[in-house]
């Protein structure tokens, strides 16, 4: 009935009791037979190593490693590079691994499944970090398995070796490289810099404070030159005032009069002087203005004196100066030599400092092309410097991978020889085999409770008519009389059975009526 109404525990118990044999047969027959099968199967040894991951003997902080590859990846760069066909075919060929029958690839493909790798993840340290992994291979024979153990476990202490050198010797070739180019751009800016300080010299930004403290020594320079050359022309001028009365109170002597030869020489003198004169002052100067009154009266002298009586010969009258006169002239052309000095002296200040002062306006100009110079100048330096410490770094590394001091694998634990074969496992399959005989068991009663069609209860009763129940009827045993009986050709039962029968029946009815 199963499948049509819910069973209980009874229900499951009389289940049991009709049908257990169907569970025990095959839960004591399969294991027997899967065990049989396991003594008819190829045994395969495993043989199995430890390879540890020795951290570097120099301290990070001293030398930092090259490969930045966790080891996870690395050890699986490294996998697959020893489990490629051009490192196994040399294995496969020594040993004669894989079947008679096989070609090459599936002789490779059959070791590769053979090669096992098991990392061992950290537990202690809490890095999530690989302190080593495992390596095993699985043969037929256990000095194969121990042997081509041992053969990859030398295969990836040497790749891992390799790999790193050559890393680390690409590393610094490929640092060297671009250290060069950095080199060829620094020098670069550095003559581009120094070209644009040459031409700029002067103007130059850290320069402006030297420039304005020279500005302000050259105003005072001028300044006082200025005054010294105000100072000089005063001085000129009270020399050549007192010249000019010297010369008059020479010339026109009390008592006497000049002849008209002296009054020209003197009118020439006087007219030379307001000629120096006008060079340096303006017209309403009041030494001007004297000389000018000077040369008029003089001129109306001249006019006024009766003419001179002409003779075949004329001599000029020789004109001597007072020893007054020619000291007061030495001064005074040792003033004028003074003050045309000075004059050029102011000439050459005011000209330096127009020159600082375009230096001082163009400062901005310059100093923002000194600034883009100089961070690109700055840009270089930075990336050269980095790239020589990367260099030496790289090469100090390389250095250490050389000596083989940098991180290595260690082989804890030799290929060890199998004693016993990984597979198969005869406990294991003995488990199996009940398992799998206990599960048909149950599936063959499960098959055979489903299609049964039996009434055994009142419940079986109502989940098939919906109808109560009036009464039950046991189940009659025949006797192996009866059974004759009913063969014989009247076929009644003999009456002590029915009357034995009748009795219960006719109880379980009234039992039901009542």
């Amino acid at each position: 009935m199963l499948g049509h109404r819910p069973l209980n525990l009874e229900d499951y118990i009389g289940i049991l009791k009709r049908r257990g044999w169907i569970v025990t047969i095959p839960a004591l027959l399969i294991p027997i037979l899967a065990v049989a099968i396991s003594y008819r199967l190829t045994p395969q040894y495993t043989s199995q190593t430890l390879v540890l991951i020795q951290p570097q003997t120099v301290p990070d902080a001293y030398v930092k490693p090259i490969l930045a590859q966790d080891l996870d990846s690395q050890l699986a760069s490294m996998k697959e590079q020893i489990l490629s066909r051009s490192r196994l075919e040399p294995i496969i060929q020594r040993f004669n691994l894989g079947g008679a029958g096989m070609d090459m690839d599936d002789r490779v493909a059959s070791t590769r499944k053979a090669i096992g790798i098991t990392p061992i993840h950290s537990e202690t340290t809490g890095s999530g970090g690989l302190p080593g992994f495992f390596i095993s291979f699985t043969a037929p024979d256990p000095h194969t398995a121990q042997l081509v153990c041992r053969e990859i476990t030398s295969l990836f202490v040497s790749q891992n070796l390799q790999s790193r050198e050559q890393s680390a010797e690409g590393t610094t070739q490929f640092l060297q490289g671009q250290l060069e180019q950095a080199k060829q751009d620094l020098d670069s800016q550095d003559a581009k810099l120094a070209e644009f300080q040459r031409e700029h010299m002067g103007n130059l930004p850290d320069q402006q404070d030297s420039n304005m403290d020279m500005l302000n020594s050259l105003n005072t320079e001028l300044e006082a030159a200025t005054q010294a050359l105000t100072r000089m022309e005063q001085d000129k001028s009270l020399e050549e005032a007192m010249m000019a009365q010297e010369a008059r109170q020479a010339e026109v002597a009390p008592g006497q009069k000049s002849s008209p030869e002296q009054q020209a020489v003197q009118l020439q003198k006087l007219e030379t002087q307001l000629t120096d004169l006008r060079t340096r002052y303006t017209a309403d100067y009041p030494d001007v203005l004297a000389l000018e009154r000077e040369i008029s009266d003089l001129r109306k002298q001249m006019a006024a004196a009766p003419p001179t009586p002409t003779t075949t010969t004329t001599a000029p009258v020789p004109v001597t100066d007072s020893p007054a006169a020619l000291r007061m002239r030495l001064q005074l052309k040792a003033l004028s030599d003074a003050i045309q000095q000075k004059r050029q002296q102011q000439a050459a200040i005011q000209a330096q400092i127009r020159q600082y002062q375009s230096r001082i306006q163009s400062t901005p100009l310059i100093a923002a092309q000194m600034k883009d110079l100089t961070r690109n100048h700055q840009t270089a330096q930075d990336f050269y410097d980095s790239l020589l410490a990367k260099l030496n770094q790289s090469q100090m590394a390389t250095d250490l991978e050389r000596r083989q001091e940098g991180e290595q694998f260690r082989v804890m634990d030799d290929a060890n020889l199998p004693d016993a074969p990984t597979f198969p496992k005869r406990p294991m399959f003995a488990i199996g085999g009940f398992v799998a005989g206990l599960g048909l068991g149950l599936l063959l009663i499960a098959f055979l409770e489903y299609n049964d069609k039996s009434l055994r209860s009142e419940r079986d009763v109502w989940a098939f008519t919906k109808l109560p129940t009036l009464a039950t009827i046991g189940k009659v045993q025949e006797a192996k009389s009866t059974r004759k009986a009913k063969a014989s050709p009247g076929g009644a039962l003999p009456s002590d059975r029915v009357k034995k029968d009748i009795p219960a029946t006719n109880k379980s009815l009234a039992n039901a009526g009542g």
